[in-house]
């Protein structure tokens, strides 16, 4: 008869790893979508507030809203320095006059560190929002 006796602990451990592994691998992706989602709103809040920024002028019988990329910038900016400081304002224009077009960007890093992830990376948003008072 053979003896079928045996240690379980290189399975345990063996099983155990997987599970660490696991567990690192979803808290980095949970955290990279939480940091995303945030900076989408802070980007959002800045394109509006950018957005609220114009330049009101009568021609003829009617006003007309005119946004300009400074106008855009100092609104942005205002949002983007109370938001937190980790968050970049990387860009915010207007190609049009009436829309402001607003990108903020983080630099994200793993909540735990592992050689199973990058070191960290950059994440990027954009948003854009219309004067309340479009001249069309």
């Amino acid at each position: 008869m053979r003896d079928e006796t045996g240690s379980i602990l290189p399975l345990v451990l063996g099983y155990a790893m997987i599970a660490i592994a696991l567990i690192i691998v979803t808290t980095a992706v949970t955290s990279v979508y939480i940091t995303q989602k945030r900076i989408d709103g802070i980007a959002a809040a800045a394109a509006l507030a950018g957005s609220d920024g114009f330049t009101l002028t009568v021609v003829g019988d009617s006003a007309v809203a005119t946004l300009s990329d400074e106008d855009i910038w100092n609104q942005a900016t205002t949002v983007v320095e109370a938001s937190s400081g980790d968050v970049v304002l990387v860009s915010a224009r207007t190609d049009d006059g009436v829309t402001a077009i607003v990108e903020v960007s983080v630099q994200w890093h793993p909540p735990l560190v592992s050689m199973l992830l990058p070191e960290g990376f950059t994440l990027t948003s954009t948003a854009t929002s219309r004067t309340a008072l479009d001249s069309d």
